[in-house]
């Protein structure tokens, strides 16, 4: 049977018992994907490509520990354990890394647009989100993320947040509630 074919307990006992590299590679081929989706989702889409770094460094964190894995949950859980750990490692170092132009910089910009002011509202409303956002709890944030800027379904942030379905759709629910009313605070309203 191929490894593709064979569940993740069959592949970890090999990568385990024998070493074997080409069920590790299928392992990774599962996961990269998902992994990469959750880290996203708490790093933001702004930092893509450090959500590439932090996936990858999840693979090789998950190979190196793959000893210590104890089979007391599902490998997936682990696995996003370990990536949800990592991005908020990445997220909280990262946080030191994001430029920032102040409005006063935008209002002696030049624009070409027909309406400037109008603009720089639109600027100022989207840097509004990103703050609120920011703010929300780190399982808010992802479940939005995941939801609207990377377009998972409910089932598949259920799998990378590892909780049930009804739960996604409370936490959604709950965090637009929380960033309307946070942004209505800002004198933003929806």
């Amino acid at each position: 049977m191929p490894y593709a074919e064979r569940p993740d307990e069959w592949l970890v006992a090999r990568c385990r018992e024998a070493a074997d590299e080409a069920a590790f590679a299928e392992l990774v081929t599962r996961y990269r994907g998902p992994v990469f989706r959750l880290v996203v989702s708490i790093l933001g889409q702004a930092f893509a490509a450090d959500a590439e770094d932090v996936a990858q460094d999840v693979m090789v964190r998950i190979h190196q520990a793959l000893p210590t894995f104890r089979g007391d949950a599902k490998f997936g859980t682990w696995v996003y354990r370990i990536a949800f750990n990592q991005a908020l490692n990445a997220k909280a170092r990262a946080r030191f890394r994001v430029p920032h132009v102040g409005d006063e910089a935008l209002e002696q910009a030049v624009s070409r647009d027909r309406d400037p002011h109008e603009r720089l509202q639109e600027t100022r409303r989207d840097r509004a989100v990103v703050d609120c956002m920011n703010d929300l709890p780190e399982v808010y944030q992802s479940a939005l993320r995941l939801h609207y800027w990377l377009g998972a379904s409910m089932s598949e942030i259920a799998t990378l947040l590892d909780v049930p379905e009804n739960t996604v759709k409370s936490y959604l629910h709950r965090a637009r509630r929380l960033l309307s009313v946070m942004l209505a605070e800002r004198g933003f309203h929806a």
